[in-house]
Order: structure tokens, then C-alpha cells, then sequence
């Protein structure tokens, strides 16, 4: 009977991992792997044969002008996204969790609504507020200085920095959630004891929101870096057709979908994807290292 019940449970519970495996081998190991296989050949994407060309697409890159632009933009944009992301994230999750503020619950909502938004919408919405002509930011300037004001935003060779706000705005809401959730999960008594000690609120977030909610704060930081370069291209492409002047805003996302879907050079944009997820996995691995802490039990 009870090898019976034991293997029951190991049934039931392969009946709930064996879908999750296969789903994800076949989305994401399989074309993980064949990418790396693509990028040892010459192929454009539509033609029948593979011509083996061994590690030439790599040699490529190497003297690509366009790669080194494409790495430091992702760069400006990983570090300005978990900046830009984690300060005002903190700072909201404890003033809807601790300050006791009316509606917080109608604020996580606001907060939350960007994520929901197509990106698509995200980027063409945020071209008219960046518009020299018609765009907000330029109108706002002109009306408060009295004088014609006209900046280029998005053509100009700093423009990565404008795509900041824009990539800011569209997701800290699920950072602001995650961090929340974290929060909320930490016992009141601490929080009481605090009080009764004398500590001030800063002292509390150091020493009791902080390291309590550090799991939190380091899956939203990783989160950041993946989903930053690994899906910037959909909001630099809209936002500044492919890469803007001369470059300015490609990222290896982009250049990827360049090379593969406009130029039909699909195993060089291959060779671009091996890149990617090599620079992820050793961000993440590094970020993991650097981020960990000794976990706190609460008795």
C-alpha cells in the first residue's frame, strides 16, 4: 500500500513537470540550440542549403563596427533600467506598504497599467510626446521660457538616453508588485518591536525591509537585465526606426532582427543571438553572485 501511494505521488507530480519540461525544451532549449548550430553556416533564411562555414560569422562580428555600439547602449540601458527602476520602485513599495496611504490599493493599479499596454502603443505614444514639432516635452519647454524650443530627441547621437523614461514608465510597475509582495510578506511584530526601540523609518527600511525583501529585489534586478537585453529591439525600433542616426540607439536585440529579417543574413543575426545569451548568462550569473545574502529564518 504504501509503494502504492509513494508511486501515485511521483506520478502526480510528473504529470504536472513533464508538460513544463517538454514545453520547455521545445521554446526555449531547442531553439537555443539550433541558433548556436545556425551561426556555423551561410544561410539566408530561405534557401534549402546550409553552407558549413565553421566559426567565420564569428570572426565577423568581431570586426563589426556596429556590434561595439550596439554592447554599450545595452550597457547604458541595463545600468539606467535598474537605477531607474529600483530607487522609485523602493521608495513607492514602502509608501504604499508602511506609510498607510489612502488608496493604496487604487495606486498599485495605476502603477500597474503601463505593463498591460501593448508595447507597440508604449513606443508610437512616447514618438509624439519626444516629437520636436508637436511632442509635449518641446511644447512644455516653450510655454514655461517663452522661446521656441526644438530638440531632436530621438535624432540625435544621445538619443539612447531618451528611451530611458520610455522603457522605465512601460514596466516599473511589475517591480513595484514583486517588491509589494515582498514587503507585505514580512511579519508586523518586527516592525512593532522597531517602534518600541526607537527606531526612525530609514532605520527600519535598512535594517528590517531591506533584507527581508532582498529576494525580491534581486529577481527584479535580474528581470531587468534579461528582459532588457533580450527585448529592447521592439521599442528601439519603433521609436527610432531600427537604430536611429547613425546607430545611436541599436541594440543587439535590434541589429539581431536587422541582419535576420531585413537583410536575410539569418546566421549571422544567429551569431548575434549566441552573443546575447552569453553576455545574459554571465550577467546573471555575476549579478547572482554579487546579490546573494544568507537567507534570514523568522521565528
Amino acid at each position: 500500500m504504501k509503494l502504492g501511494s509513494k508511486s501515485q505521488r511521483k506520478l502526480f507530480v510528473a504529470s504536472f513537470v513533464l508538460p513544463t519540461l517538454i514545453l520547455y525544451g521545445v521554446f526555449l532549449v531547442y531553439p537555443m540550440l539550433k541558433g548556436i548550430y545556425l551561426s556555423l553556416f551561410d544561410w539566408s533564411g530561405g534557401s534549402e542549403t546550409y553552407n558549413f562555414i565553421g566559426l567565420d560569422n564569428y570572426k565577423a562580428m568581431i570586426h563589426d563596427e556596429v556590434i561595439p555600439k550596439s554592447i554599450r547602449n545595452d550597457v547604458i540601458l541595463v545600468f539606467g533600467k535598474v537605477i531607474g527602476f529600483m530607487i522609485p520602485s523602493l521608495l513607492l513599495a514602502v509608501a504604499l506598504t508602511r506609510f498607510r496611504i489612502k488608496g493604496a490599493g487604487f495606486y498599485r493599479s495605476v502603477f500597474f497599467i503601463p505593463n498591460v499596454i501593448s508595447v507597440v502603443v508604449v513606443g508610437v505614444l512616447w514618438r509624439f510626446i519626444y516629437n520636436p514639432n508637436i511632442g509635449f516635452i518641446n511644447s512644455f519647454v516653450s510655454s514655461v521660457t517663452g522661446k521656441p524650443f526644438q530638440v531632436a530627441w530621438l535624432g540625435e547621437k544621445w538619443s539612447i538616453f531618451a528611451l530611458l523614461p520610455t522603457s522605465i514608465w512601460a514596466g516599473i510597475g511589475f517591480s513595484i508588485i514583486l517588491l509589494i509582495a515582498g514587503i507585505l510578506s514580512i511579519p508586523e511584530s518586527l516592525y512593532e518591536s522597531a517602534n518600541i526601540d526607537g527606531a526612525q523609518q530609514w532605520q527600519q527600511f535598512w535594517h528590517i525591509t531591506l533584507p527581508l525583501a532582498w529576494e525580491q529585489v534581486q529577481t527584479s534586478v535580474i528581470w531587468i537585465v534579461t528582459t532588457t537585453l533580450s527585448g529592447s529591439f521592439i521599442i528601439v525600433s519603433i521609436m527610432t526606426f531600427e537604430g536611429g542616426v547613425d546607430n545611436a540607439t541599436q541594440v543587439m536585440s535590434s541589429y539581431l532582427y536587422a541582419q535576420a529579417f531585413h537583410y536575410g543574413n539569418f546566421s549571422y543575426g544567429a551569431t548575434i543571438g549566441v552573443l546575447i545569451l552569453i553576455i545574459a548568462l554571465i550577467t546573471t550569473i555575476t549579478l547572482q553572485r554579487l546579490m546573494k545574502r544568507d537567507s534570514i529564518e523568522l521565528t
